[in-house]
């Protein structure tokens, strides 16, 4: 996982032709014609487990803390998770059941609060995704319990100033410097 994302798509074409704000369910953003789901690390490892089901499975938010429901289409019959710019060490299999088709996906995070912004070197973020045959409808959210969702809903914070593109002396920007500021206040 790098970049506070993973994917899902199609290898052979896009899952959508929309374009879904992170700030609707906090969870996921369609973008560029695949799923981006968003995650509190920064990068590393997340624990992913997939399940294909032929029918709609029974929803339980059990431990989940965030819990999402989007439409997605398989030009291909292959929906698959993968890494932004690398593969994944263990490949998982394609969620489509039944070919090239409607699909529902439910996606389950817990954890992202753990480690925000960071690399850890453990396992803090764990994700379910199920997926089945189902006609397009809009998306929704079953559960909205964690703080790092409750960010991304709100939108980005209003810019107080300038954007600032060069690094600072320890390569950090001022965003990066702002939030380690920020969290140093907040732990003293």
């Amino acid at each position: 996982m790098e970049y506070h994302q993973f994917l899902i798509f199609d290898p052979e074409g896009p899952v959508t032709d929309e374009e879904l704000d992170v700030s609707a369910d906090g969870v996921t953003a369609l973008s560029e014609g695949r799923v981006e789901i968003h995650t509190g690390i920064r990068s590393g490892d997340v624990q992913v487990t997939v399940a294909a089901y032929s029918s709609t499975p029974e929803a339980d938010p059990g431990p989940w803390q965030e819990v999402t429901e989007l439409s997605i289409h398989s030009p291909s019959g292959e929906v698959l998770v993968g890494a932004l710019m690398d593969d994944l060490e263990d490949e998982l299999p394609s969620l489509a059941v039944g070919g090239s088709d409607h699909h529902r996906l439910r996606i389950h995070a817990r954890g992202r609060d753990t480690a925000i912004d960071l690399t850890p070197d453990e396992i803090t973020e764990h994700y379910l995704i199920q997926c089945w045959p189902a006609p397009p409808a809009p998306p929704r959210s079953l559960s909205s319990r964690d703080q790092y969702g409750a960010q991304l809903r709100s939108g980005p914070p209003a810019p107080t100033e300038a954007p600032v593109a060069n690094r600072g002396p320890r390569g950090q920007s001022a965003r990066e410097r702002d939030i380690l500021h920020r969290s140093l206040e907040s732990d003293g």
